[in-house]
């Protein structure tokens, strides 16, 4: 059975970091493209940043520059940095796992979902 369970994320100030982790469980880690996505009230998902099993990174222009994407094959892990947090950022983060080796950016062709973890940036 397939698991994603996220952490790291919390409260805090504008222009402050944060890094989410991303524990996956119950496949063959390095052969797929994680990803993370975000959701804020009253909003739809949305791509943030997605590493494929190749390394390659891809940003959402919104993040591009504060945010870095990697991952650890031997923790079954993927992270996700986040400096220069802003308000706009405030968000509940889901980690995702996709089978396709071609990054998609909609959440609806993603296969698998974490719980969620709540970043919250006051100002």
């Amino acid at each position: 059975q397939v698991q994603l369970v996220e952490s790291g994320g919390g409260l805090v100030q504008v222009g402050g970091s944060l890094r989410l982790s991303c524990a996956a469980s119950g496949l063959t880690f390095n052969s797929y493209t994680m990803g993370w996505f975000r959701q804020a009230p009253g909003k739809e998902r949305e791509f943030v940043a997605a590493i494929a099993r190749t390394y390659s990174a891809y940003y959402a222009d919104s993040v591009k520059g504060r945010f870095t994407i990697s991952r650890d094959n031997t923790k079954n892990t993927v992270y996700l940095q986040m400096n220069s947090l802003k308000p706009e950022d405030t968000a509940v983060y889901y980690c995702a796992l996709d089978f396709t080796a071609v990054v998609v950016f909609t959440p609806n062709d993603w296969d698998y979902w974490g719980q969620g973890t709540q970043v919250t940036v006051s100002s």
